[in-house]
C-alpha cells in the first residue's frame, strides 16, 4: 500500500503535554497549535490526516464549546480526516457529541503515550485505506453501470447515488436534458436492485397520442371503446414484481396526472372501463428534460404528482460538463459501430480529437452517437476526421491540454478567489490557499496580479 503523508497536528494550549505528545509520536511529522485559528491555518496548509484535538481550548479553556466549533471546522474543510478529541476525565458527555460530530475516536486525559499512540496508528490506517480505495474508485476500479461509459468526477457522483439507492423501492426522478442517458441510468437502477429478475417495462409520455395513454398506461376492458376486442393489461401492470419507466413524465396530460398520482399513493390500478382495483408492486422510476417547478408554476403540472415522482431526484449533468467524456464515448461507439459495419480505422485525427472535446454537444450522447455512426459510414480514410463528424476545426493549440498551462490557469483563478474572499488581506488569502506569505508573493508577482 502506498505510503501517505505521516503528518499529525496536535491541538492543545498546555505546551508541557504538547511537548510530551510531540515525543510520543518519533514516526510522524509533528505539528502543533494552540488554538482554533492556528490548527485551521495548519489544517488548510499541511491537510495532516490525523488530528488529537483537546477540546478545552482558548478563549474558553474550561469548557467545550471551543473545541466543538473546532472539530464541526475541520470536518467541513476535510471530513476524511481522522481527528481524536482528548477530554479530562469528566467529559466523557462532550467527548461523545465530538463523535457524534464526526470525530473519529475520543481519548481521556490522563494521556497514557502507548493508549494514544495506538488509537492514532489504527486511525493512520483507516484513512490510508480509504485514500487508496477512493483513488481506485477514481481510475475506474469501482463498480460500474451497465452500459454506462464514462470516466468523468460529474458522472463517478451520479453512479455512486444511482448504486446506493438501487436497492430500495424510492421513487425516483432523472432530470436531464435530451439524450444526456436517463434510460440508461434507470436500466442500472433496476439491474441493481432486487428486481432485476423481473421486467423492466418503459413507456414514453411524448411519443403517444393522448388518446391512446391511459389505456397504454392502465389496460382496458372488453369492449371498453370501440376496437377493444379483448380485455389487456397496461404497462404498469406487465411490470408487476420489477420496475416501471415513465419517460418525459413532463409531458403527461393532466387528465392522467391524477390517476398516475392515485396510482403512486395507492399502487393499485383501475383498467379503462373495468371496475376492480388491482394490486400492483412495482417500482417507478421517472424522466424527464423539463423544468417541472415552471410548469406546476404555470398549472401544467400537479404539485403532488411532482412531490409523489421525486422521493429522490439525480440531476444528470449534459455531456458538454463531462469531463473528458465526449472522446471516451468516441472512441466507443468507433469501436462499436466499425465491428458492427466490417470496418477498419486507425482511430480519430487529431482535428477530430480537438472538434468532439471543443463541441457543445447539444444534443448530448444521442447526438455524439448519431454523429459517430454517420463518420463511419462515409469515411474513406483510416482515420475519422473533422469533416467525417461535421464538426468544425480547431487548432489543437489553443486547447489547454499543456500540464503547465493548465495549472498556471487554475492557480491564477485559486489566487483571485482567495483574494477575493479575504478582502485584500494577503495574510488571510495565504492561509486560505494553505501556503506561506512568501509563497504567495511571488505567485502574485508571477501572474502580474494586484491585490
Amino acid at each position: 500500500m502506498r505510503e501517505l503523508n505521516r503528518k499529525l497536528l496536535i491541538v492543545e494550549d498546555d505546551p508541557g503535554l504538547q511537548s510530551q505528545l510531540r515525543w510520543c509520536f518519533e514516526e510522524y511529522e509533528v505539528l502543533t497549535a494552540e488554538n482554533r485559528e492556528m490548527a485551521i491555518s495548519q489544517l488548510r496548509r499541511h491537510e495532516p490526516p490525523i488530528i488529537t484535538l483537546d477540546l478545552g481550548l482558548p478563549p474558553d479553556p474550561t469548557n467545550a464549546s471551543e473545541g466543538l466549533a473546532t472539530l464541526q471546522e475541520i470536518m467541513q474543510l476535510a471530513p476524511d480526516t481522522k481527528v481524536i478529541v482528548v477530554t479530562g476525565n469528566d467529559d466523557r458527555d462532550n467527548a461523545l457529541q465530538a463523535v457524534a460530530a464526526g470525530a473519529y475516536d475520543f481519548y481521556q486525559k490522563p494521556v497514557d503515550a502507548e493508549i494514544l499512540k495506538l488509537i492514532v496508528d489504527r486511525a493512520y490506517s483507516l484513512y490510508q485505506l480509504e485514500r487508496e480505495n477512493r483513488e481506485l474508485a477514481s481510475r475506474g476500479f469501482g463498480p460500474r453501470l451497465t452500459g454506462l461509459i464514462s470516466g468523468s468526477p460529474q458522472m463517478l457522483k451520479i453512479c455512486q447515488t444511482v448504486e446506493r439507492i438501487a436497492p430500495t423501492d424510492a421513487t425516483t426522478l432523472l432530470l436531464g436534458e435530451s439524450g444526456t442517458g436517463k434510460e440508461v441510468l434507470a436500466r442500472a437502477l433496476h439491474d441493481l436492485s432486487g428486481r432485476a429478475s423481473k421486467r423492466f417495462v418503459a413507456i414514453n409520455c411524448a411519443a403517444i397520442p393522448e388518446t391512446l395513454l391511459e389505456s397504454e398506461l392502465f389496460g382496458y376492458e372488453k369492449g371498453a371503446f370501440t376496437g377493444a376486442a379483448k380485455q389487456t393489461k397496461g404497462k404498469i401492470e406487465y411490470a408487476d414484481g420489477g420496475t416501471f419507466f415513465l419517460d418525459e413524465v413532463g409531458d403527461l396530460p393532466m387528465s392522467l396526472q391524477a390517476k398516475l398520482l392515485r396510482f403512486l399513493q395507492e399502487r393499485i390500478v383501475e383498467r379503462v372501463g373495468g371496475r376492480d382495483e388491482i394490486p400492483v408492486d412495482v417500482r417507478v422510476v421517472c424522466a424527464t428534460h423539463r423544468n417541472l417547478q415552471s410548469l406546476i408554476k404555470d398549472g401544467s403540472f400537479r404539485e403532488g404528482l411532482y412531490y409523489r415522482i421525486s422521493e429522490i431526484t439525480i440531476n444528470i449533468p449534459p455531456l458538454r460538463e463531462r469531463d473528458g467524456d465526449a472522446v471516451l464515448l468516441g472512441r466507443a461507439f468507433l469501436d462499436q459501430f466499425s465491428q458492427k459495419m466490417a470496418k477498419s480505422f486507425k482511430g480519430y485525427s487529431k482535428d477530430a480529437l480537438a472538434a468532439l472535446e471543443a463541441y457543445s454537444w447539444p444534443g448530448n450522447v444521442r447526438e455524439l452517437e448519431n454523429k459517430v455512426k454517420r463518420a463511419v459510414i462515409m469515411a474513406e480514410a483510416t482515420q475519422i476526421t473533422a469533416d467525417d463528424l461535421e464538426l468544425e476545426k480547431i487548432d489543437d493549440n489553443n486547447l489547454p491540454l499543456n500540464l503547465r498551462r493548465i495549472r498556471e490557469q487554475a492557480e491564477r483563478q485559486a489566487l483571485g478567489r482567495a483574494i477575493s474572499h479575504a478582502d485584500g488581506n494577503l495574510s488571510h488569502a495565504a492561509d486560505l490557499l494553505g501556503i506561506t506569505r512568501p509563497t504567495l508573493y511571488a505567485l502574485i508577482n508571477k501572474y502580474n496580479m494586484k491585490p
